[in-house]
């Protein structure tokens, strides 16, 4: 696949750059009759698909033969020298609270120590590893590892998966090159820490793709935007710096052959700062091919260099043409140089009011949209409508935090004041490109499902030309318009109207975070008490966010389970926390890391106790579990259950009735409870996501009339249990499921409560 993949672009690039010519007198007109150019393009394209696949081949070869081939076959472990060939990327998760950080490394195995000896080898493979100590390593480093040696995926062009359980050794140290660049980087990252946390994180992603300290709202938002191709380093990032080497050396009436000279020496100064890997070098490519064809308004000699460019990447490194990334940049910039300017001139004839510079600001993002569409359709089978104005909104503040960015990664390694200084203004630009981004994420309609796959590749492609051709006329054109129009307010305006979000008058919010708990209490205006915080930081934010939560006086963490409180990062976003309250086990693992967590954010902790009170706003809180030493319950069931069963149970009550808050306790601490006296409730959150660990007479002592259950769709754990739901069924209780109904509310209604779900 990955060969085929590979000999299809490079035959296209080859296709599209046989018959751009770029320099040379034009050729006399020939006579009818057999045209050589069509010959030389098959030519050209059968020498291209010849070497492609030569190249394909001996790579294959490569990775299928030697000591590391042999080692995967056996599955065997062995110890071996590797040089990093990128950055260790690591990976996000349940890995990024309460275990070891984990990380994917692309490297290149250059030493195989077996039994037989040690073997010189040169084996592109990947090391699956975990731990802080891969953190700090650059590209160019050499190290000893002892790993695991398995298959690498189909059609990758590796030679091996590589399981790394212990830290490296480390040989030797980057290179000159790369050293450089990670001193300019962490120069960056410190200067930039006298912004917020969500700006600090951004700024480094924009200037240099360092997306390390990234916020995962902010990376969320910007995925659901069409913004994420910001913080990856492409053409776009160069063409900024080398266009204000120019405008600068321009300014100081340089002559033309000493512009072209700084704008290259400012893409190299950036290369290296945002380190030369091979992305970075495919995009000081791409850059250039881009920056050459703005810059000398011949969009056929960029087309021609584009197409040279991409040729020349895949036979240098076949792999390239499985890259979704690479993909998206080629058609980007193709779509730049052969879409903007006709688009551009076509606003400018049509509307001459608009000036040149704002009609490119408006045909460059959506030529680039329009052309990366097809790509992001096979990718992710969605269509970003919102994409082209969050584009065109964010735009103009990316190139004054790319320059000011870059001149405070020059000027801090030596002047860390003045790199200082300098950040603070690119933090402006960052926070309205963030602005932009959340607004535009929570937009309606936002993101349009389509089909994904060659499926809806090719109704895009049986679409677009029937839009193109039936919005050439202008009654066609006015009539589109008036209903895009129509169904914008509809949206917008009808939508909160018919289902408003989030309700008036609610209580109580069961967030759909998937398998696990995130709940909302209210505690007044803008505020809420959150119990437990699911697992994903990104999906509590939003929930927090939809509801205008902007302060927490209290957060309860029921039990130390990775779904309860894995996304605690997510309540923490641009909120402020007042006290957090934990239950009273907290010798285990993974509840010293979550108080070691609280402790590092400065926050109160309390242990719960039973009979412990609070008011926030019309919600009184009181603590009912577990008990005084955990009773019967501490001593019930395997490590996993005594954890649930060591829930903080809570009961809550408003003016217009009362909830049970349950967490995840499991048949022990439901009968201690019954045991104690369990106050009756209008509502019961249902434990541990409806599975089928429930004393018979729990349900109905609770007394409650309505069931929440906080669940993910199509989990493994077969949650909710038939025989819960039959249970709850036989009660009379009526049974709400995050699953299936998505958001759920508790609402004040006629003096009474009610179960209001937003729907999915």
């Amino acid at each position: 696949m990955g060969a085929a993949v590979s000999v299809i672009a490079a035959a296209g690039a080859m296709l599209a750059a046989a018959p751009v010519r770029l320099a040379g007198p034009r050729p006399a007109r020939r006579a009818p009759g057999p045209a050589p150019a069509g010959r030389n393009t098959m030519i050209a394209v059968l020498g291209c698909v010849a070497a492609t696949a030569a190249t394909v081949a001996f790579r294959v070869h490569a990775a299928d033969t030697g000591p590391v081939a042999d080692l995967v076959r056996k599955g065997a472990s062995a110890t071996a020298e590797a040089v990093l060939t990128d950055d260790p990327r690591e990976t996000r998760g349940q890995a990024s609270v309460f275990r070891r950080e984990s990380f994917v490394v692309p490297a290149r195995i250059e030493t195989v120590v077996t039994a037989a000896g040690r073997t010189r080898v040169r084996a592109p493979v990947v090391l699956l590893t975990s731990g802080k100590e891969w953190r700090p390593l650059l590209p160019s480093q050499r190290i000893e590892i002892r790993g695991r040696f398995g298959p690498a995926e189909s059609g990758e062009l590796l030679a091996a998966v590589v399981l790394v359980r212990d830290p490296p050794r480390v040989l030797s140290g980057p290179s000159a090159v790369q050293n450089a660049a990670g001193v300019f980087r962490a120069g960056l990252r410190a200067a930039a820490d006298v912004l917020p946390p969500d700006r600090r994180g951004l700024l480094p992603g924009l200037v240099v793709g360092d997306v390390s300290r990234m916020d995962e709202g902010v990376r969320a938002d910007f995925k659901a935007a069409g913004l994420s191709h910001l913080t990856a380093v492409s053409g776009a990032n160069l063409a900024v710096v080398a266009g204000a080497a120019v405008a600068l050396a321009r300014t100081a009436g340089l002559p033309l052959a000493a512009r072209a000279v700084l704008a290259v020496l400012a893409m190299l100064a950036f290369a290296v700062i945002a380190r030369p890997s091979p992305s970075v070098l495919r995009a000081l490519l791409m850059g250039s091919a881009a920056a050459l064809a703005l810059g000398t308004g011949r969009s056929r000699d960029g087309v021609a260099a584009l197409s040279a460019t991409v040729l020349l990447l895949i036979l240098f490194d076949p792999a390239l043409a499985r890259s979704y990334g690479f993909a998206l940049s080629v058609c980007a910039t193709g779509g730049i140089l052969v879409l903007a300017p006709r688009w551009r001139d076509r606003i400018s004839g049509r509307m001459p009011r608009v000036p040149r510079w704002a009609a490119e600001a408006i045909a460059v993002p959506a030529a680039a949209q329009a052309a990366v569409t097809p790509v992001l359709v096979l990718m992710s089978g969605q269509l970003a409508p919102v994409a082209i104005p969050a584009n065109l909104l964010a735009g103009p503040a990316v190139a004054p935090a790319t320059l000011l960015g870059f001149a405070a990664a020059l000027v801090a390694p030596v002047l860390m004041p003045v790199a200082r200084l300098l950040v603070h203004p690119a933090g402006l630009a960052t926070g309205w490109i963030i602005e932009v981004a959340e607004h535009a994420a929570g937009f309606p309609l936002a993101v349009l499902p389509w089909p994904a796959g060659l499926t809806g590749l090719v109704l895009l492609a049986a679409a677009a030309p029937v839009a193109v051709l039936a919005l050439r006329h202008r009654r066609v054109r006015w009539i589109a318009g008036a209903l895009a129009a129509g169904a914008l307010a509809a949206v917008v305006l009808v939508g909160p109207v018919v289902a408003r979000w989030p309700p008036r008058d609610w209580l109580l919010v069961v967030c759909d975070v998937g398998q696990g708990d995130a709940l909302l209490v209210a505690a007044g205006p803008g505020r809420a008490v959150v119990v437990d915080a699911g697992s994903d930081p990104v999906q509590v934010d939003r929930c927090l966010r939809t509801m205008g939560v902007e302060a927490v006086p209290l957060v309860v963490l029921t039990h130390p389970h990775f779904d309860h409180v894995g996304g605690l990062d997510g309540v923490f976003r641009g909120r402020r926390v007042g006290a957090a309250l934990l239950g009273p086990g907290g010798e285990g693992r993974e509840s010293v890391r979550l108080h070691g967590d609280l402790d590092r954010r400065g926050v109160t902790r309390w242990t719960a106790r039973p009979g412990m009170r609070w008011r926030f706003g019309p919600s009184e809180f009181t603590v009912i579990g577990p008990a005084e030493g955990g009773g019967r319950a501490a001593r019930g069931g395997g490590e996993g259950t005594e954890v649930n069963n060591a829930s903080v149970v809570m009961h809550v009550r408003w003016a217009a009735g009362t909830a049970l808050l349950t967490g995840d306790i499991e048949t022990e601490a439901q009968e201690d409870l019954l045991r104690r006296g369990l106050p009756p409730a209008d509502i019961i959150k249902i434990p541990h996501h409806g599975s089928g660990g429930h004393h018979p007479g729990f349900f109905a002592a609770s007394g409650a009339r309505a069931a929440l259950i906080s669940v993910g769709a199509g989990n493994g754990y077969g949650h909710p249990a038939s025989a819960t739901l039959a249970r709850l069924n036989r009660l009379g209780v009526r049974t709400h499921r995050t699953d299936v109904s998505g958001d759920l509310a508790v609402v004040l209604r006629d003096g009474g409560l009610a179960v209001v779900p937003r729907g999915r």
